[in-house]
C-alpha cells in the first residue's frame, strides 16, 4: 500500500514539474510576443531593432521611430515608388532640391523633394514640427526619409502644379484659360494658406512665397507649399542652393534691413503673386519698378494706358470695378514701409468681398468688358 501511495506521489509530482515547465515556457514565449509584435503604425515594421537597422548599412542613425508620429520611409519604399528615381517621374526643381511623383503601394500619389544632404537630428526635428501644421490651403507634409546621403521630403501631390504652369507663356499649348474670378478664388485659397500660419502661435511665417508655391488640385483649390523650407535650409546648411533665380522678385526690399522676417514680408510677396495672377507675367518683367510706392504706381499706371498689364486671356472674364479693386489690394499689399501693409486676415476678406460683388455684378450684367479703367483715371481720389 505504501509502495503505491509513493507511485501514486510521484506521478503527480512529475505531473506538477512538467506542467510547471509548460507554463514557465509559455511566460517567456508572451514575454517575447509582447516585446516584438508591436508594430510602427506607419512604417508597419515589425522589428525596431536598432541592431537590425545597423546592419543594413544604409539608414540614418535617427531612423528610429520619429518623434512625433511622422512618417518615416524607407528608401526601397520611395524607390519602388518613383521606378529608382526614374526621369519620366520628375517633376520639378524646387527650394528643396529635385521633385519627384510617386506612388506608394497602398496606392497614394505623393510629390517627394530630394536633395543630397548628410543624416541630422535637426532635419528629423524640424520635419516633424512643420508635419503638425495643417490647413486646407497648406500642402500636406506626410513625413522623410534620410539614407544613402539623401534627405526627402514626402508630401501630398496636386495634379493641377504650380499657378507658373497655369501663367506662364512656356511655349507650350496648353488648354487651361482662367478667367478673372477662378483667379480670385485662387488668390483667396492662397491668402488663407498664409493667414493660417500667421495665426499660429508663435507666428509663422513663410519666407519664400512665390507663385510657384501655390499648387492646385483637381478642383482649382489652391495650396500653399514649402512653408518653412528657407528656415530649414538655413538650420541644415549654410545656403539654399537650389532657390530659383526669379524668388528676388518676391523678396521684399526691406528684408534687407530686417534682422528677423515678419508677416508683412509674406504681405509683400502675396502682392507680387497678384501682380503675375493680372499679368500672366513672371514678376521679374516689372521689377526695375519695385522698391517704392512712386515706382509701382507708376507701372501700373503706365501699363493699363498702353493696355498691356492684364493678361489678355481675361479680356471679357472682369469688370473695370473688380479689376481696379485688385490692383488696389496688391499696391497696398506691395506698399513702402511695410507696416502700412494689410493683414493677411484683411485680404482674405477684401479678396472674398471683390469675388462676391464681381459675381454679383456680372450675374446682372453678364461677362466683363474688354475695357479697362486707364490709370489716370483709376488713382484719382
Amino acid at each position: 500500500m505504501a509502495g503505491s501511495f509513493a507511485a501514486i506521489v510521484g506521478a503527480v509530482g512529475g505531473a506538477l514539474a512538467v506542467l510547471a515547465t509548460v507554463i514557465l515556457l509559455l511566460w517567456i514565449r508572451m514575454k517575447q510576443y509582447g516585446k516584438f509584435s508591436n508594430k510602427n503604425s506607419e512604417t508597419g515594421s515589425s522589428d525596431p531593432s536598432a541592431v537590425v537597422e545597423m546592419k543594413r548599412g544604409e539608414s540614418s542613425p535617427f531612423s528610429a521611430p520619429s518623434i512625433t508620429g511622422i512618417r518615416q520611409f524607407r528608401m526601397e519604399e520611395l524607390e519602388q515608388a518613383t521606378r529608382n528615381f526614374n526621369e519620366t517621374n520628375l517633376i520639378g526643381c524646387g527650394t528643396f532640391g529635385l521633385v519627384f511623383k510617386g506612388l506608394l503601394s497602398d496606392g497614394t500619389v505623393v510629390a517627394i523633394k530630394r536633395r543630397m544632404g548628410e543624416p541630422r537630428q535637426q532635419f528629423v526635428e524640424e520635419v516633424a514640427y512643420l508635419s503638425t501644421i495643417c490647413h486646407r490651403n497648406l500642402v500636406v507634409l506626410l513625413g522623410y526619409c534620410q539614407e544613402r546621403g539623401y534627405q526627402m521630403l514626402v508630401s501630398e501631390y496636386l495634379p493641377n502644379g504650380s499657378m507658373c504652369s497655369h501663367l506662364y507663356d512656356t511655349g507650350k499649348s496648353s488648354t487651361t484659360k482662367l478667367e478673372f474670378k477662378q483667379r480670385l478664388s485662387v488668390a483667396i485659397g492662397a491668402a488663407k494658406g498664409l493667414c493660417h500660419l500667421h495665426g499660429l502661435n508663435p507666428t509663422f511665417v513663410h519666407g519664400n512665397f512665390k507663385t510657384g508655391s501655390v499648387l492646385v488640385d483637381e478642383n482649382f483649390i489652391a495650396k500653399v507649399a514649402d512653408a518653412g523650407m528657407s528656415k530649414l535650409l538655413e538650420k541644415i546648411e549654410d545656403g539654399a542652393s537650389s532657390v530659383s533665380s526669379s524668388l528676388n522678385a518676391f523678396k521684399d526690399p526691406e528684408m534687407e534691413q530686417l534682422e528677423v522676417l515678419y508677416e508683412t514680408s509674406d504681405v509683400y510677396s502675396f502682392g507680387v503673386f497678384l501682380l503675375e495672377l493680372i499679368s500672366g507675367k513672371e514678376a521679374t518683367t516689372y521689377e526695375e519698378a519695385f522698391g517704392s510706392n512712386h515706382s509701382l504706381i507708376q507701372l501700373v499706371e503706365d501699363h493699363l494706358r498702353s493696355n498691356d498689364l492684364v493678361d489678355p486671356r481675361l479680356v471679357g472674364s472682369f469688370t473695370a470695378e473688380g479689376m481696379r479693386d485688385l490692383l488696389l489690394l496688391m499696391l497696398k499689399c506691395m506698399s513702402f514701409p511695410g507696416k502700412g501693409r494689410p493683414r493677411m486676415e484683411n485680404v482674405v476678406v477684401e479678396i472674398d468681398r471683390i469675388l462676391e460683388t464681381e459675381i454679383e455684378r456680372t450675374m446682372v450684367m453678364g461677362e466683363g468688358t474688354a475695357t479697362v479703367t486707364l490709370g489716370s483715371q483709376l488713382f484719382t481720389s
